[in-house]
């Protein structure tokens, strides 16, 4: 029963924008999903050097932050910053506050944070929608 407890927690939305990057975000988040989110992160960059970013959060959801390496967050949170032209939250997540304390205070960045039940409000301002 194990290998069923893996399910990833970050899931990739597929949407119709080739340059927006959308995620769900469900459950429980593992350093390995943690990993998982900045490879693909990586291979979007590649593909497209200034992207949207989406994130919605489904469930009431933590993050494993004590075991997720700080390298590991430290490139996350610069690749973020050169990369990362428009950010929306859909959803309130229990672990906000410590996300912001990673990245600086004037983000050279938009971000916006929508409420679960505005969600096509953050499709909308991204000018995208799902597939």
């Amino acid at each position: 029963m194990k290998h069923l407890e893996a399910v990833p927690a970050i899931r990739r939305l597929d949407t119709n924008r080739d340059a927006l990057f959308a995620i769900d975000v469900v459950g429980d988040v593992a350093p390995a999903d943690a990993e998982n989110l900045f490879g693909l992160l990586e291979a979007a960059y590649a593909l497209h050097p200034r992207i949207d970013v989406l994130v919605r959060l489904t469930d009431e959801e933590s993050v494993d932050w004590a075991n997720i390496s700080e390298r590991t967050l430290r490139q996350g949170v610069g690749d973020a910053l050169e990369h990362v032209v428009r950010c929306a939250a859909i959803g309130e997540p229990r672990w906000a506050s410590y996300v912001g304390g990673l990245f600086p205070k004037a983000l050279p960045f938009e971000f916006r944070r929508f409420g679960s039940d505005d969600e096509e409000a953050a499709w909308r301002w991204l000018g995208a929608r799902p597939a």
